[in-house]
């Protein structure tokens, strides 16, 4: 696999404006993106090719859904992991604004604020949740693992791998085999094997992340690498199958990089090192997709962002699963 050319800050675009907390960016073969959204009582903007924004709220204004991660079902659907202040869980949002819940206890329990929704190429759900600690900030330490990772399939929801260092994005190998997930602050990204049953075993490492990189978003581009996005560093590090790494993208203050390790090597890491974007052009990303008609405009969502940070990938992305959905009424938004 040929190490490629990484990208300039420069070559940034931008799409759309006025986003709000557009943490999670999903793509589909029409044009459409669609983003997480807190807004008015939470739900999912959709931007166009022409950075026109459309949103879809849920009008919870008394309880208000805080989508994080989100996933695109067919017909214009959505699953939302709701990051509560205390609770979670996994709601659907139709394209009406409509809410139902999905799951919001397992084993008995509530859920706690949840990270993040897969629907694989399987047909199975899975839902990460980062940590069991409320509120999530006392798990910003390489000494927390209490973060899990739930399957759902026909109804039934359980646990099937827990111990995690603050569990983020998920992502299922294209031929079923292999789960992957980026476990935030223990600076890691592991695999699972995964069984016929949703059960998951043989878990290692397959990249260790130095000072600055705290995982958060994965994708998978077309040669097989797997993209991982780094909160505060603003970093884009593509991953090999062997484990190499190579920077793609980096945007960090040194001085806010060099506050926050001190920080988290004493373990007094909080809010306040994630709720400032620190760099020139990114604002603390969070998540990438690859979309376009060939697959190879990145997108990352950002924390701090108000807009969809774009560039020119020179791999293109793999297809995910949702790439060709029936989007329902959303396709009268494509234009």
């Amino acid at each position: 696999m040929d190490v490629v050319e990484p990208i300039l800050l420069d070559q940034m675009k931008t799409l759309g404006a006025g986003l709000c907390r557009p943490e999670c960016v999903v793509t589909h073969a029409s044009g459409l993106a669609f983003a997480s959204d807190w807004t008015e009582g939470g739900g999912v903007s959709v931007i166009r090719r022409d950075g026109a924004v459309t949103r879809i709220l849920s009008g919870r204004g008394t309880d208000p859904l805080r989508p994080n991660g989100i996933a695109l079902l067919p017909g214009g659907r959505f699953l939302l992991a709701h990051l509560g202040l205390e609770a979670g869980g996994l709601y659907e949002m139709d394209a009406a604004g409509d809410v139902v819940p999905v799951l919001t206890h397992v084993d008995g329990h509530q859920l706690p604020p949840s990270n993040f929704p897969l629907l694989d190429g399987e047909g199975d759900l899975w839902l990460t949740v980062s940590t069991r600690h409320i509120p999530r900030a006392a798990a910003y330490r390489k000494d927390v693992a209490d973060g899990f990772i739930v399957h759902i399939r026909g109804g039934r929801a359980r646990i099937v791998a827990g111990g995690l260092g603050y569990t983020n994005e998920c992502l299922r190998s294209p031929d079923g085999q292999t789960l992957y997930v980026n476990e935030t602050f223990a600076r890691r990204l592991t695999a699972f094997d995964v069984h016929a049953d949703g059960s998951l075993t043989g878990r290692r490492v397959l990249a260790e992340f130095g000072p600055g990189t705290f995982p958060d978003g994965l994708a998978l581009d077309a040669e097989g690498a797997l993209w991982v996005t780094s909160i505060v560093s603003n970093r884009v590090i593509r991953v090999m199958p062997d484990g190499h790494q190579q920077l793609m993208v980096e945007d960090a203050d040194p001085y806010h990089l060099a506050d926050v390790e001190a920080a988290f090597t004493a373990g007094a890491m909080g809010r306040p090192h994630l709720d400032r974007a620190a760099g020139k052009r990114l604002a603390n990303i969070s998540n990438l997709a690859f979309g376009g008609p060939d697959l190879r405009q990145a997108h990352l969502g950002c924390l701090l962002g108000t807009t969809i940070a774009q560039f020119t990938s020179p791999v293109a992305g793999k297809e995910p699963a949702h790439w060709s959905y029936d989007l329902g009424p959303l396709h009268a938004l494509a234009g």
